[in-house]
C-alpha cells in the first residue's frame, strides 16, 4: 500500500513509518521539521509542510491506499491560553484539510488518531466506545477531532478515529519524561495514584493500525489501549522494579497542579478504558500486560 502520514516526524510517526516499510509499505510521510533525521528509505518520501494551512502538500494524497493523521502539538506542556489554541488547532486545522485533500475518495483508509482523553475523567467507570465524552479541555480537543474526521465518512471513506491511550515505546514519548524521575530515585505515583492509568505498547499501536488497514469491517471510534488497565501507583511500582528503583515518592496533586496548572490536572485524570472494538475483531495484543510491557522496553 501507499500510505500518507502526517506528524512523520514524530515519536509514533517514525516508528510507525519505519514498521510499516518493513512490512513493504511505501511511505509518504510530512511533518514540521525540515528534513527527516532517522529515516533514509528508498519507499520513504518527506514533505516539510504546516499541515494546518492549505497548500501542495495536500496533493501527496491523490494517488494513495491510505491516510494515517496523527499530527498534533504536544500536549506536555503548560496550558497557557495561546498554547491550548495552538493543541486545538493543530489537530482539527490538519483534520479538516487532510479530509478535504481526501474529497470523498470511496477507495481510501482514514486513520485519524483521537485520544482516551475524549473521556474526560470518569474514576473507576469502564470505558468502551460506546461512552459519552466528557467535559474538560481535552475532552473538547478529542471530540471536536474526530467530528473532522468523520466529515469524511459522510462521503463514503471508511474511517477509524483511534482514540490512543499512553504509548510506550523506547527513546522517546510518556517513558523519557518519567524515567528520568526513576533513575534519579525520585519516582513514583501522581497524585493519590488511584487513577486509572490507560496505556499501549508501540508494538502493540502499530500492529493495530495494520490490522484497521487489513479489515474493512473495522471502523468508527477504537480505542487503542492495553485490555488491562492499570492504576497509576501500579504502573509506577511495575517501572520502578524494571528499572530497580523505588517507586513510593508520591507527588502531591497540589504541586502537579501548581507546576503544570491545568495540564497536571488532565494528568491525573482516570480512564479505565477497555478496547473493546478491537477485542471483538479478534485482535491479539503481543504486550496486555504492563510488566511484560516494560520488561520487552527495558530488557
Amino acid at each position: 500500500m501507499k500510505i500518507f502520514i502526517t506528524g512523520g516526524s514524530g515519536f509514533v510517526g517514525t516508528n510507525l513509518a519505519s514498521y510499516l516499510l518493513e512490512k513493504g509499505h511505501s511511505i509518504i510521510a510530512v511533518g514540521t521539521s525540515s528534513a527527516h533525521k532517522v529515516i533514509q528509505h528508498d519507499e520513504f518520501h518527506y514533505i516539510s509542510a504546516d499541515t494546518t494551512r492549505q497548500g501542495g502538500w495536500q496533493d501527496a494524497l491523490k494517488d494513495v491506499d491510505a491516510v494515517i493523521n496523527l499530527a498534533g502539538k504536544n500536549i506536555f506542556k503548560r496550558w497557557t491560553d495561546t498554547y491550548k489554541d495552538q493543541i486545538y488547532n493543530s489537530r482539527i486545522l490538519t483534520t479538516r484539510n487532510l479530509v478535504e485533500a481526501i474529497g470523498g475518495r470511496k477507495d481510501i483508509i482514514f486513520c485519524s488518531t483521537s485520544a482516551v482523553g475524549y473521556y474526560g475523567d470518569r474514576a473507576d467507570e469502564i470505558l468502551k466506545e460506546d461512552a459519552v465524552p466528557g467535559n474538560d479541555f481535552a475532552a473538547i480537543v478529542c471530540r471536536d477531532w474526530e467530528a473532522e474526521a468523520f466529515q469524511a465518512e459522510a462521503t463514503g471513506v471508511r474511517v477509524a478515529a483511534m482514540r490512543f491511550g499512553v504509548v510506550l515505546g523506547k527513546n522517546g514519548g510518556a517513558l523519557a519524561k518519567m524515567v528520568p524521575a526513576f533513575k534519579s530515585f525520585a519516582g513514583g505515583p501522581l497524585g493519590s495514584g488511584q487513577q486509572w492509568f490507560p496505556w499501549i505498547h508501540m508494538d502493540d499501536l502499530m500492529a493495530a493500525i495494520i490490522f484497521i488497514l487489513e479489515h474493512p469491517d473495522v471502523k468508527g471510534p477504537i480505542n487503542f489501549c492495553s485490555p488491562n488497565p492499570v492504576r497509576n501507583r501500579d504502573f509506577a511500582n511495575a517501572l520502578g522494579q524494571v528499572l530497580s528503583r523505588p517507586s513510593a515518592i508520591r507527588t502531591p496533586a497540589f504541586m502537579i497542579r501548581l507546576m503544570m496548572g491545568e495540564m497536571g490536572k488532565s494528568l491525573m485524570s482516570s480512564q479505565r478504558t477497555i478496547p473493546d472494538k478491537l477485542l471483538k475483531h479478534v485482535f491479539t495484543f503481543q504486550y496486555p500486560d504492563i510488566s511484560d510491557a516494560l520488561h520487552n522496553l527495558f530488557p
